[in-house]
């Protein structure tokens, strides 16, 4: 595992300075939804990661955000977000990462998470805990949901279903210290992972928003699920992710009878 982490670091070491280099250059955006872009810097870093990877462990199999799937049967596959937060990134707001994980059966076993702009490198090994910065960190120790600070995100398709997180967003509001939105579920699940945040919940996920923070918040400590509190797989569409002291109270609000709001 050790190989793996250090080139996987190495790959999102790299991609996020280029990102970083080029965070106030103009952008080329195009969109594959109604509010869903993507950036020619996405697919720069893309590239990099890929040819870094790939070089290293060519008979691997991997998946990608931007039109990047390549299956050759091996039992380890690297899951590739090239830039968490591309909306964030085309609009020079400095919230944004490179996300890297490495599953082997279809369990994750690496996560490596990068904020160029704040030169913070989130790793987690199974089994080994997780870090940043190469020291180890773990989740709050908070207990009580309305004392907690929370995060979210909402879906790309927002304007065309009602399935958009602004229901539950009503009714955590009303019942925790406060709520933040930043835009990349990426840097929520490491925020949790070492206790900036206490929970996080967001709908609609795919693979590579997920894979590498959900083993450095378990690794820190922290629990993952879906809204009914069942153990959730990559490709699951709801993530919660907590301290593991609210889970269940967040796992409430989520379950909450939305039918007879006003």
């Amino acid at each position: 595992m050790e190989m793996y982490l250090t080139v996987a670091k190495d790959a999102a070491f790299q991609a996020g300075k280029m990102l970083k280099k080029h965070s106030c250059t103009p952008k080329e955006i195009h969109y594959k939804g109604a509010v869903d872009l993507v950036t020619n810097f996405d697919n720069r870093a893309q590239d990099i990661i890929f040819k870094c990877l790939f070089d290293h462990f060519p008979d691997h199999d991997f998946l990608a955000e931007e039109n990047l799937k390549e299956e050759k049967g091996s039992e380890f596959c690297w899951i590739i977000d090239p830039i968490d937060g591309t909306t964030n990134y085309a609009h020079n707001f400095p919230v944004f990462c490179v996300s890297i994980a490495l599953a082997f059966k279809k369990e994750t076993k690496i996560g490596v998470i990068y904020d160029p702009m704040r030169e913070e490198m989130f790793t987690a090994v199974n089994g080994q805990g997780a870090t940043l910065n190469n020291k180890r960190i773990k989740v709050s120790s908070v207990r009580e949901l309305d004392k907690s600070l929370l995060s979210t995100g909402f879906p790309y398709d927002l304007r065309e279903s009602r399935v958009n997180n602004f229901d539950h967003f009503f009714n955590f509001a009303t019942r925790v210290q406060g709520i933040r939105r930043g835009g990349s579920a990426a840097l929520d699940l490491c925020y949790v992972a070492c206790g900036r945040f206490d929970g996080f919940w967001e709908l609609k996920l795919q693979p590579w928003d997920v894979a590498a923070g959900r083993v450095i918040v378990i690794e820190a400590g922290g629990r993952i699920s879906d809204f009914q509190n069942f153990e959730s797989s990559l490709s699951a569409k709801e993530t919660l992710a907590t301290n593991s002291l609210i889970h269940e109270q967040m796992v409430n609000i989520l379950k909450m009878d939305l039918s007879s709001l006003p």
